[in-house]
């Protein structure tokens, strides 16, 4: 918890948050490590790794609309523990699997299938709850810490899931039981500063008011769609075990170290930004990290060495943990509390679930292509839709401060 400050620590309900996010995505990294290589182990497929994120992104794409309104007429905690509570099970049935040697391509996609329609409700409705759980001044400090949860457990979940998994593949799937189950423990000691949900009948318009929201406000609307298409072009997270496994040469070790380099880059980046908050020139910041995103990408697709792999995943880290921080805050920022459920579960499809996608079309390329091109190509998309964006949406390259935009000036 030393990316916070100390008026951060003096959140009681933000910590057991921050704790519990830790303890989720801890589990969540730690069985992505285990499905990402069986399923490559079972089938030898780059195609079928992309499959894996297209089966996360389709659940985000059909439920995105009623998951916001239920995270803004319903206790947001409950969602988040019936969500981790399916993580539970997808993990226990692995475990079973795994004991049983029983383990298939086909019961590997049902739990990604489960673990998908979980994480669909449980994103939007976690980055709504963050907000309500620190006044106002503290929000872009609290998603800089809240993103630093996020990171160390990127860092420590794949790595010591790829090391566990060298003595025992079961052993990382029911250590994963036991994060779940922690994190479904520590939500339940969190309250929210937010007001009371409100019970609004479920009409036509109440269902889209997110949507629409986000349509009325060109920032919104630019900075929720520059990652969209960036991460959609540019996340080789799926190719990862053909690196380790065919490029690289390391094994289930070195695939661990590939999915954890960029959280080490975040979580220095977050760390820094918790304390030392960007405050000016947030627009230009945003589009250059979102160059350098783009770069590193193109480094890692070429590289045949693994320590300068690894560097490249630290410093595409870095240049997201940046992204991620300015993007989120502005979404908050600019969104009342009555609609944040609403508003976050529109830019979890475009942003959350972009990665899932993003991972099928790296998938299929490389299938068609190869991995080394798919990764390549991706990472140059990413440098011209940045400069592309830069023209499409000048207000959003003039952002200055943190602050709501005017709104008749975000209508027009």
């Amino acid at each position: 918890m030393m990316a916070a400050p100390a008026s951060l620590l003096q959140q009681r309900s933000f910590v057991l948050f921050w704790l519990a996010r830790l303890a989720a995505t801890m589990g969540y990294h730690m069985l992505a490590v285990i499905i990402g290589w069986q399923v490559y182990e079972l089938t030898g497929s780059a195609f079928d790794l992309g499959l894996v994120g297209l089966i996360q992104f389709m659940p985000a794409v059909v439920l995105t609309l009623f998951i916001g309104h239920a995270a803004d007429r319903y206790d947001r905690r409950m969602i988040v523990r019936i969500a981790q509570t399916v993580h539970t099970l997808a993990a226990v049935s692995i475990t079973v699997a795994l004991i049983a040697g029983g383990l298939t391509r086909e019961l590997l996609f049902g739990a990604v299938f489960m673990i998908a329609c979980a994480r669909a409700f449980e994103m939007p409705t976690a980055h709504s709850l963050a907000p309500t759980l620190v006044p106002p001044t503290l929000i872009p400090r609290a998603v800089a810490a809240w993103t630093s949860a996020n990171q160390v457990a990127v860092i420590c979940g794949p790595a010591l899931g790829g090391l566990l998994y060298t003595l025992s593949p079961t052993l990382v799937s029911a250590l994963c039981v036991v994060f779940f189950a922690a994190s479904i423990a520590l939500i339940s000691f969190v309250h929210s500063r937010g007001p009371a949900a409100q019970r609004e009948p479920v009409t036509a318009a109440s269902v889209f008011a997110g949507a629409a929201f986000i349509l009325s406000r060109r920032r919104l609307l630019g900075v929720i769609s520059l990652d969209l298409v960036v991460v959609i072009l540019g996340g080789v997270t799926a190719l990862l075990p053909i690196y380790a496994r065919d490029i690289l040469a390391m094994g289930p070790i070195g695939l661990g170290l590939l999915r954890s380099a960029p959280a080490i880059g975040a979580l220095t980046t977050s760390v820094f930004l918790a304390r030392h908050p960007i405050e000016r020139h947030i627009g230009k910041a945003m589009f250059a990290v979102v160059a350098i995103y783009g770069v590193t990408t193109m480094v890692f697709a070429l590289s045949p060495w693994f320590p300068l792999s690894l560097a490249a995943l630290v410093v595409l880290g870095a240049s997201d943990a940046v992204s991620v921080v300015i993007r989120f805050s502005l979404v908050q920022i600019e969104t009342p509390d009555d609609k944040r459920g609403r508003v976050s579960a529109v830019n979890y499809l475009f942003v959350g679930s972009s990665n899932t996608l993003g991972e099928f079309e790296s998938g299929a390329v490389a299938a068609w292509l190869g991995a080394v091109p798919s990764a390549f190509i991706g990472g140059l998309g990413s440098l011209l839709v940045a400069g592309l964006w830069m023209v499409l949406f000048p207000e959003l390259r003039r952002v200055d401060r943190f602050e709501p935009a005017d709104r008749k000036q975000e209508a027009t």
